[in-house]
């Protein structure tokens, strides 16, 4: 009897792995920046799901219409199925006296990120929701753009046709779907014309070219002037004295970051064309090279009128964190 139990269950473990010893999982599902929640219906009505959609339901700055960073979705525990297992962005709330904050990576599926949040109450869940909401969005995030990144890999850009990339000494995974507009080997701009829905007009846009480390302490406030300066060099409007400026209405943000283990700003906010009607986000990254002596800026800007734009921009900034100076 023990040598059939034990002949069974190494048959299951066989047929359950790879060569490599690791299990086979389905592919995941789901969309970028959504999350499904798995909360018992009467906590996401109740004060906990009040409490995940304020803190998780903060708006992507710099967009002209108001959407989410992250779009959530609920299913209670019992309709947790084979299917809602396999979703890619997963966070569960559940109750134990064990309280709470942990992450585990392909459980059900993959790749997928689950955030596990627990505690013996409400309040204690709630406690940790908001002690932890910034951790968590990161987390969801920096997954769908590692996701995103490994989609881009697979059918990217040869970087060598590129004269200002060479000349700048950097890689960067930019996939084909990216057409070039301008190289003058201090200067790239490259556009992908936008098919789906009905910006069938629209396009994104990718701005690559580094200027001179003059003052590590004023990058920051000098990237509208500096963004304003290409801007007028080289992105023209459709007559003479027309050409990209930052939206005047609008004030960008900046925020830290860190790109390719440097020093950088992140500024998000609006641009328009002079005395156009053209306008729309953009996302750019003045990335500190001090070893270089410069500021390596990588700028990302969409026009897709009538439509969301989150997931534009947000293919952008996946593009930009790939950025690797040599």
């Amino acid at each position: 009897m023990k040598n059939f139990l034990f002949i069974a269950i190494t048959s299951i473990l066989l047929i359950s792995c790879t060569g490599n010893d690791k299990y086979v999982l389905k592919d995941s599902i789901g969309s970028i920046n959504k999350v499904m929640v798995v909360a018992k219906v009467s906590d996401w009505t109740g004060d906990i799901g009040q409490e995940i959609r304020t803190s998780f339901g903060e708006l992507m700055v710099g967009l002209p219409q108001p959407e989410p960073i992250l779009t959530l979705s609920q299913v209670a525990p019992s309709g947790f199925s084979t299917m809602m297992k396999a979703h890619r962005n997963l966070l569960i709330i559940s109750e134990s006296d064990n309280e709470g904050f942990s992450v585990r990576n392909n459980v059900f599926a993959q790749p997928q990120t689950i955030v596990y949040v627990q505690g013996k109450d409400d309040e204690t869940i709630i406690k940790l929701l908001q002690k932890h909401k910034n951790d968590i969005k990161k987390i969801f995030i920096d997954a769908d753009i590692k996701f995103t990144q490994r989609i881009f890999e697979k059918d990217k850009l040869a970087e060598n046709q590129f004269k200002t990339i060479k000349n700048l000494g950097i890689s960067i995974t930019i996939p084909t779907t990216f057409k070039l507009v301008d190289d003058t080997g201090e200067f790239l701009w490259l556009r992908q014309h936008l098919l789906s829905g009905i910006a069938k007009t629209g396009s994104n846009n990718i701005l690559v070219y580094s200027i001179p480390l003059e003052n590590e302490e004023t990058v920051a406030e000098n990237i509208v002037a500096v963004r304003d300066s290409i801007g007028k060099k080289y992105i023209p409007g459709s007559f003479e004295g027309m050409y990209m400026i930052t939206e005047a209405a609008y004030t960008p943000f900046t925020f830290d970051a860190t790109i390719d283990g440097k020093k950088a700003y992140e500024t998000r906010g609006k641009w328009e064309v002079k005395d156009d009607f053209m306008a729309g986000p953009f996302l750019n990254y003045s990335i500190i090279d001090k070893k270089n002596n410069r500021v390596v800026v990588f700028e990302g800007f969409t026009y897709a009128p009538s439509v969301n734009k989150r997931a534009f921009v947000f293919e952008l900034e996946a593009i930009a964190k790939s950025i690797k100076i040599n």
